[in-house]
């Protein structure tokens, strides 16, 4: 949460130009600081980042059907998306050091009907973006990142975001950088800047001319001026959960928890996900830890292919890493304001219970 005063003087401001929606001062400040911190080529704001995964996916205007080739290990948004748009999700497997879809996985699904690679930055983890990007313009194929997690993140000290044809973010309550619920989705050409700004707002370009099936994916005031406000803080911030990530990891080097391997050049130190050696020592840890009032989070898990209403899109015999992955992980808990005394209770919490 943001200063309430720095909060509440930015609502004064709204009740004075009585705008609360539609485009408004607000938003439009917010883009324009967001584009220039993130270092993205174009970036819009909508309401939340399922919004504006749909918009990335109904930018191509795929027939209902064309497969989606995505990971398992990701939050459950990344397939309804899909799913929502009349697309078919086909489930490629991780690499079991990144958590991140595996390229070589990736190709060994493609088929006559893809239409595109739906890639997610695993707790703002960058994926090979090299390897997909070679596999997608060896097969035509659009490459679409879910980089909900990503926020700040760079890879070979470039903007992760300006990797693939569209990058999309999540500013969710939970996020790094938050504007309560929110979103943006990043690219690189004005053609499809234009038309995202149409899908957000039903697909309205006058007050007499509709030309295209939108949604309403329209920020409004409110969420921007919390943007606004965390935007000042947010390298503090991160500079706060790595200090408290380098913590964890000092304090736990000498045990057999694995961490994710980091390929960013500037990380962000979203989420502190570990791996234990099985699902039984890992359900140990999360009950020891619940019992000391302490609320770890087995995320992702289960995978997204292990929904009933999923379920037919996959083989789970053709998933091991990731099944692996999300039996045996977890988040443990990381905030700019974690007491390190409280980050020291839950490591021994940990070592206890291995």
């Amino acid at each position: 949460m943001p200063d309430i005063n720095e909060f509440i003087s930015y609502t004064k401001k709204i009740w004075r130009n009585r705008w609360l929606t539609n485009h408004g001062e607000f938003v439009n400040l917010l883009e324009k600081k967001l584009k220039h911190y993130l270092a993205a080529a174009d970036l819009l704001c909508v309401t939340n980042g399922t919004i504006a995964l749909q918009i990335a996916l109904k930018l191509y205007d795929f027939k209902p059907g064309l497969e989606i080739i995505t990971t398992p290990f990701s939050f459950i948004a990344t397939t309804n998306a899909i799913l929502n748009e009349k697309l078919r999700p086909v489930f490629a497997d991780i690499d079991g050091e990144t958590f991140n879809i595996d390229p070589r996985q990736v190709e060994k699904k493609i088929s006559p009907n893809t239409g595109a690679i739906l890639a997610t930055h695993v707790y703002g983890n960058p994926c090979d973006v090299i390897g997909l990007r070679r596999i997608a313009d060896k097969y035509h194929l659009k490459l679409i990142y879910d980089a909900a997690h990503a926020f700040g993140v760079q890879y070979q000290s470039q903007s992760v975001l300006n990797f693939g044809d569209v990058a999309t973010l999540s500013f969710h309550a939970t996020k790094v950088f938050n504007t309560i619920e929110g979103g943006a989705l990043v690219v690189k050409n004005a053609a499809l800047s234009k038309k995202i700004k149409l899908l957000r707002d039903f697909g309205i370009v006058s007050e007499e001319k509709n030309v295209l099936a939108g949604l309403n994916g329209k920020m409004n005031e409110f969420q921007a001026i919390m943007g606004l406000c965390n935007l000042d803080n947010i390298d503090q911030m991160i500079k706060k959960r790595k200090s408290i990530y380098e913590h964890y990891a000092e304090g736990l080097a000498d045990s057999k928890v694995k961490f994710q391997r980091i390929t960013a050049s500037r990380y962000n130190y979203s989420y502190l996900p570990v791996c234990f050696a099985n699902k039984r020592k890992r359900d140990k840890v999360y009950n020891a830890l619940l019992r000391h009032g302490i609320r770890a989070r087995k995320y992702f898990y289960p995978l997204i292919s292990d929904f009933n209403y999923v379920r037919h899109f996959s083989r789970r015999d053709e998933l091991k890493n990731a099944i692996l992955v999300a039996d045996t992980i977890l988040c443990l808990p990381l905030y700019p304001d974690l007491n390190l005394g409280t980050a020291d209770r839950i490591i021994r919490i940990v070592k206890n219970n291995i």
